[in-house]
């Protein structure tokens, strides 16, 4: 199966629709889906090295975008849909302990949160519920997605066939890493704040 999804992200990578998937999987992670983009964009970038950059591009703006999506959601509609979703991952009893972190740190809690893999999603809506201002809001989210997934494009731009072949030999282990970066960024996420 893991084998199948990577190999349909490699050949979306040249369809003309992959931009579109790219972008919704990237907007919809950064305000409610659990998968982050990057597991679209790293063999997308690998199947195409010569429009990596694109691919970060597309990923940084519609992940902003969503992002705005989230705010609004923490904004306006946190009583309702933004404290389930806070629940759901976990949240719900550290609200409080967010608004203050935002009152003191909230550019470098947006920034280094945005880097990690601690779901973004939860800073979009908490940025929102705290009220934090929008525009610097949007200026940090850009900083901080758009080195994150730049980052994976430089990577697959400069090492393109090698890492491609290095990936694809021990795509399970790789797979396997990246699914315990995610769960530990998931788990320091719930229990560290």
């Amino acid at each position: 199966m893991l084998r199948k999804m990577y190999n349909w992200c490699v050949a979306a990578a040249g369809k003309p629709h992959a931009m579109w998937t790219l972008g919704t999987v990237s907007f919809v992670e950064s305000s409610f889906f659990p998968i982050p983009p990057d597991a679209m964009l790293l063999p997308m970038s690998l199947a195409r090295p010569d429009r990596a950059y694109h691919f970060a591009a597309v990923c940084t703006l519609t992940s902003v975008a969503g992002g705005i999506l989230g705010y609004a959601i923490g904004y306006f509609l946190y009583e309702s849909l933004g404290l389930w979703l806070m629940q759901l991952y976990g949240y719900g009893a550290k609200i409080e302990w967010f608004q203050q972190q935002y009152r003191e740190w909230g550019a470098w809690f947006i920034l280094i949160k945005g880097l990690t893999p601690i779901p973004y999603k939860l800073v979009t809506i908490v940025s929102g519920f705290a009220h934090y201002p929008i525009l610097p809001f949007i200026f940090l989210s850009l900083v901080t997605r758009g080195l994150r997934f730049f980052a994976v494009a430089f990577v697959c731009h400069r090492y393109g066939a090698r890492a491609r072949e290095i990936i694809e030999k021990r795509l399970e282990l790789w797979a396997t890493i990246f699914a315990i970066v995610l769960v530990v960024g998931i788990v320091a996420a719930v229990y560290l704040f």
